[in-house]
């Protein structure tokens, strides 16, 4: 008798939720109604922040924030390489330049002094900034307009550091929060430290909404645009057949928002959950030497744990070993493939393996094992024993 699979993640629903959308489908109103504001009112109480807008994906909110920013082609936008491709395109749908720089081998989220080098050399233009720039498809001269940093798996990057380089050369910081909503930064939580930040909700997420994104905000004025933009361009006064701005159908429906809605009542239950679960993998894979579990920081005051990624020891055949957990029903994926190396940037800008070299090295020996608040302590049992197993010399 084979042994059953475990599923890679899960979404924790309960009849709360099924009813709530059941509910708006027995309504006419199933998108732009009321079950969107009642959901970004749950975000705003959630993070303390004057404004929520809620859009139908994380990527939808990254592209309205650098919209927001006023970040155009041929603008320099300092960021990672390793995250989910969505942080990059962000950026090049309005053909700016993504300027990468390497990650802290820890945490593998962006190294703050590698940030702070860059904005300084990259203000200052000539040789010192050329060195930052990809080999091809970034000319010279380009305005430093942001920081774009990524939330890397739950964990809060730095943001005393890189707010202090945003102030000191005046860039827009933004961040890209979509793995870490709960998480905590010396007490403060994820999302507020941006000047604009981003959720996402994907079944995978803390909490779902199927699909789903959101942005949170203090800045007024960049709230009163992403609105209008989410709304194909529509701003307050506009008739539906009037569009002030080149705008979006960002919007997020009805049934998604009521989803949203009941899974906040509901958050620090399943972060607790997620936590627990996160607690039997850190037990057991103390006793596996050929498995580095994640780091936590210590400025990493609370974990939003998103999905799980433990690094294999250097000269492991990670396809291998995926190979052989596939086998024992215990599903893996490889996690981040670096952004920089992915086909249409090297096509774009030239970039080669050893550039940079933290973000390959991470990106080559990740591999994201089952992660849920649903996993019983017997399924990480189960992962735990593969794990030991197909990693054995």
């Amino acid at each position: 008798m084979s042994t059953p699979t475990i599923p890679l993640s899960s979404p924790d629903l309960t009849d709360a939720e099924r009813q709530a959308v059941l509910n708006v489908l027995q309504t006419p109103m199933l998108s732009m109604g009321p079950q969107i504001e009642a959901f970004e009112n749950t975000v705003r109480q959630f993070t303390g922040l004057k404004h929520a807008i809620g859009v139908n994906s994380g990527t939808s909110g990254l592209h309205l924030c650098v919209r927001a920013a006023d970040i155009r082609e041929g603008d320099y936008v300092i960021t990672t390489p390793f995250s989910f491709v969505a942080s990059t395109n962000a950026l090049l749908f309005e053909r700016a330049i993504p300027i990468f720089v390497d990650v802290d081998p820890r945490t593998g989220n962006i190294d703050p002094n590698k940030v702070e080098e860059a904005a300084r050399d990259l203000t200052a233009g000539g040789a010192a900034a050329r060195r930052w720039l990809p080999r091809k498809g970034a000319p010279e001269g380009g305005r430093l307009k942001a920081i774009l940093a990524v939330d890397v798996f739950g964990q809060p990057a730095d943001y005393d550091k890189l707010r202090a380089t945003a102030d000191r050369y005046q860039l827009t910081l933004i961040e890209d929060s979509c793995e870490a909503l709960g998480a905590e930064y010396k007490g403060r939580k994820a999302g507020t430290f941006g000047d604009t930040a981003v959720f996402a909700f994907y079944p995978n997420k803390q909490i779902t909404t199927g699909e789903g994104g959101l942005v949170v905000t203090n800045d007024d004025q960049a709230a009163k645009l992403m609105l209008a933009l989410r709304n194909q361009g529509r701003a307050p006064g506009d008739t539906w057949l009037s569009h002030t701005y080149l705008g979006y159908n960002y919007r997020m429906d009805e049934m998604s928002a009521a989803l949203g809605a009941v899974q906040m009542t509901r958050i620090e239950e399943l972060l607790a959950k997620r936590d627990r679960v996160a607690g039997f993998y850190q037990d057991r894979l103390a006793e596996i030497p050929t498995i580095e579990p994640p780091f936590l920081d210590p400025n990493t005051t609370r974990v939003s744990w998103f999905v799980y990624v433990v690094r294999l020891q250097p000269g492991i055949d990670r396809m291998n070993v995926a190979k052989r957990l596939e086998a024992r029903g215990v599903p893996v994926r490889p996690y981040f493939l670096p952004i920089h190396l992915q086909p249409y940037m090297v096509d774009a800008f030239g970039y080669q393996p050893g550039d940079f070299p933290v973000t390959e090295d991470l990106g080559a020996r990740g591999l994201a094992v089952p992660f849920s608040g649903m996993l019983t302590e017997d399924q990480v049992d189960q992962v735990c024993r593969a794990l030991a197993e197909s990693t054995r010399p």
